[in-house]
């Protein structure tokens, strides 16, 4: 295969222009060359090396849905090096966010094998166990054979003799519902 040309960064606003025209070769071009140092730019600012492939796709998507608004008489760089940026500042509040939400594993609870984990699932609080019990039978079934059994959607739903769609809306009822209930019993 021969080597690909190497174009500077001052074209990546020429095919930028060209892409706004309908050169759709010119755009491809333009994000073929960016996707390298937009990879680069992530990873540098990035402690977590298996987001920047997402990030980095993120910008790209928001270039696509944005290209409208370059403006050829203006440098291209700190246009997308702005809306990169900006990428990478949304993954870190997500991340910031998901990391408070989320509660970490004991070492104890990753040593428990398949019968632990079924038989430690259900063991439920009283006050689920009267939520769930408050739930119409339907709703109930589909609720534990999803989330305490963890079968799947095809398993439960012929373990109960309906469709997997059917299983699906009783799984939205019930969750609905119990949050509900949940939601109005006392602490």
């Amino acid at each position: 295969m021969p080597e690909r040309e190497r174009r500077e960064p001052s074209s990546w606003g020429a095919w930028m222009a060209a892409a706004q025209d309908g050169d759709a070769a010119a755009y491809e071009r333009l994000l073929r060359e960016l996707l390298p140092a937009l990879r680069g730019f992530v990873a540098s600012r990035l402690g977590d090396p298996s987001s920047v492939e997402d990030v980095a796709q993120n910008v790209l998507m928001s270039v696509h849905r944005a290209r409208h608004t370059y403006r050829p008489e203006r440098r291209f760089e700190p246009w997308f090096w702005a809306i990169a940026r900006n990428a990478i500042i949304d993954a870190q509040r997500a991340r910031t966010t998901r990391r408070r939400r989320e509660q970490p594993l004991d070492d104890a609870d990753l040593a428990i094998g398949p019968e632990e984990a079924v038989e430690a699932s259900l063991s439920l609080s009283p006050g689920l166990t009267r939520a769930l019990e408050a739930l119409p039978a339907n709703q109930r079934q589909a609720v534990e054979l999803l989330h305490l059994q963890q079968l799947s959607v095809a398993e439960a739903a012929v373990r109960l003799g309906v469709t997997p769609g059917a299983l699906k809306v009783r799984a939205h009822r019930g969750y609905r519902a119990l949050r509900g209930i949940l939601e109005g019993m006392p602490e």
